[in-house]
């Protein structure tokens, strides 16, 4: 697990998510990924569409062919975000852990609201699906063993895109989904000023917007996490999606809890201080890998 300093501090951060507290995750935790890259190859900027936002990057090892392919799309509120930030190591982590598991990996960016509102971060998913299935075989990586990982709004995007059969353009469309703190039930998010960037404020929408229904009805392999220092919104669709899931299946979804972590932690962590979520995404992906 995380250091008991590392704790401390995570636990010191409270659960508003600010800007601040933002930078404040990204500092304690980098310190943990000094060479994040390691000795991956990253092939940076990739175009998957015509917007200037459409863009991705590549992270491969030694040569390999029909690779797992692990996906991650970035939170930020609906309205910022990017695959990479200038002078921190994130979020090549996670393209670079990948390669060290054996995976492809791939980050990506995506139009932003409120230009780009409801349902804009679904379809780029789905145009990153689709463009890798085209052309990630060139890169060492299996189309048939493409997952979808994100966080925050980049979670709640990924849900939106699993759950929307209208994007898909083969069945299954990926081979697992993994969703770090996201928000699947749109009537019982409180909105604050991203929300409405993105979904409106038209109470009739919000069923329709709402992923909840799709993820439970798909049959691709799905794992949720949930942060002990998440703010109310994020532990109030953990709930929701166990009630809703378990009303349904008489089961329960694949929800990890992870102790002495806040929102940010789950993306931030994989690759350096983060002991716990790592090997369980790697479980997941190996064991559906086989499957695909």
């Amino acid at each position: 697990m995380t250091s008991k300093s590392l704790r401390e501090e995570i636990r010191g951060l409270g659960t508003t998510l600010n800007p601040p507290m933002i930078a404040a995750c990204m500092a304690i935790y980098a310190r943990a990924l000094p060479d994040p890259a390691g000795s991956s190859r990253i092939q940076r900027d990739i175009a998957y569409g015509p917007h200037e936002r459409h863009r991705l990057d590549i992270f491969t090892g030694a040569d390999g062919t029909d690779l797992p392919v692990l996906v991650y799309v970035h939170g930020g509120g609906f309205v910022g975000g990017d695959k990479s930030h200038p002078d921190t190591p994130f979020y090549t982590n996670i393209g670079a852990w990948a390669v060290r598991q054996g995976f492809v990996g791939v980050t990506m960016t995506y139009r932003l609201a409120p230009t780009h509102p409801w349902p804009a971060g679904a379809e780029d998913v789905a145009a990153v699906v689709a463009w890798l299935r085209r052309n990630i075989a060139n890169y060492g990586g299996s189309p048939r063993r493409i997952f979808v990982s994100g966080q925050s709004a980049g979670a709640t995007h990924v849900a939106s895109y699993l759950a929307m059969n209208e994007l898909h353009d083969a069945k299954p469309p990926v081979a697992g989904a993994l969703m770090f703190s996201g928000l699947y039930d749109v009537p019982l998010i409180q909105k604050g000023p991203p929300e409405l960037h993105y979904y409106g404020s038209d109470a009739g929408q919000a069923e329709r917007q709402s992923s909840l229904p799709g993820l439970i009805a798909s049959d691709v392999p799905q794992l949720f996490t949930i942060s002990e220092h998440d703010p109310w919104n994020f532990q109030a669709q953990a709930a929701r999606l166990v009630e809703r899931w378990f009303a349904a299946k008489r089961t329960l979804p694949r929800l990890l809890y992870l102790p002495d972590a806040n929102h940010m932690s789950a993306a931030l962590g994989i690759g350096g201080s983060d002991e716990f979520l790592a090997p369980e995404i790697r479980a997941f992906i190996e064991r559906f890998s086989a499957a695909a």
